[in-house]
């Protein structure tokens, strides 16, 4: 899988939320995007996710354009920052009507209900759970349709250290199992010990793209947390 970005821009109200930004991504590399609030890290995972369409530019993968929900919903998994679930709704609901909007066996659930240890909440509503454990049903959703490609929005914000733990160990079995990682974090030592590659935007401009080691020893860095 590989995952071609060509000078993405989006505007809000001419305000820029991201300047024209090209990458590539290869399969298999677990990306930390970087920034402080405002810098354009939610508007492009939103735009790779489908969420909101661009001003300008292009995101391709493996060829394909992803502004094609068909695509998306097949290969492209998406953990927004508030999980978006049905609160009312059991766990085991919630995951049955979105295998069902991407045409996904509802075998898939079981595998899913077992693999992220809910099968104890499978009837429970969403809205009972902790916020650690809609996370974990939220992933689940998201690796429903077996994307290749996984995209997460501050996935461990607000929770507590076991449950971080807990976030941190799923995205290490997933990227070794070979998916492709997008997360984005405020946290330096998550990023230092999950990312393989690090971007750093600022006022929606790319400014930083690099490995580990040379992002937490570079004035970004510096700069990004003085």
């Amino acid at each position: 899988m590989q995952l071609e970005i060509r000078n993405l821009a989006k505007l809000y109200d001419h305000k820029r939320g991201l300047a024209p930004t090209s990458f590539t991504v290869n399969r298999g590399e677990l990306i930390a995007i970087v920034g402080h609030n405002g810098a354009g890290k939610s508007t492009l995972l939103k735009i790779l996710a489908n969420w909101i369409i661009p001003d300008g530019g292009s995101a391709l993968m493996n060829g394909i354009d992803l502004r094609n929900r068909t695509a998306v919903a097949k290969n492209v998994g998406f953990i927004p920052e508030v999980p978006n679930l049905f609160d009312v709704f059991s766990v085991e609901y919630n995951l049955k009507l979105f295998a069902a909007l991407s045409r996904t066996p509802f075998l898939r659930v079981e595998e899913i209900l077992g693999e992220f240890n809910l099968l104890p909440f499978r009837k429970t509503r969403v809205q009972s759970l902790s916020k650690g454990l809609k996370q974990r049903v939220n992933i689940g959703r998201a690796l429903l349709a077996d994307p290749a490609l996984l995209i997460l929005d501050e996935p461990t914000s607000g929770l507590d250290f076991e449950m971080t733990k807990e976030i941190h160990r799923l995205l290490n079995t997933m990227h070794a199992a070979g998916k492709t990682i997008l997360f984005t974090s405020h946290r330096p030592e998550e990023i230092k010990s999950l990312a393989t590659r690090i971007m750093v935007l600022h006022e929606g401009s790319l400014i930083f793209d690099g490995s580990p080691a040379e992002y937490f020893r570079s004035e970004t860095h510096e700069k990004l947390y003085a």
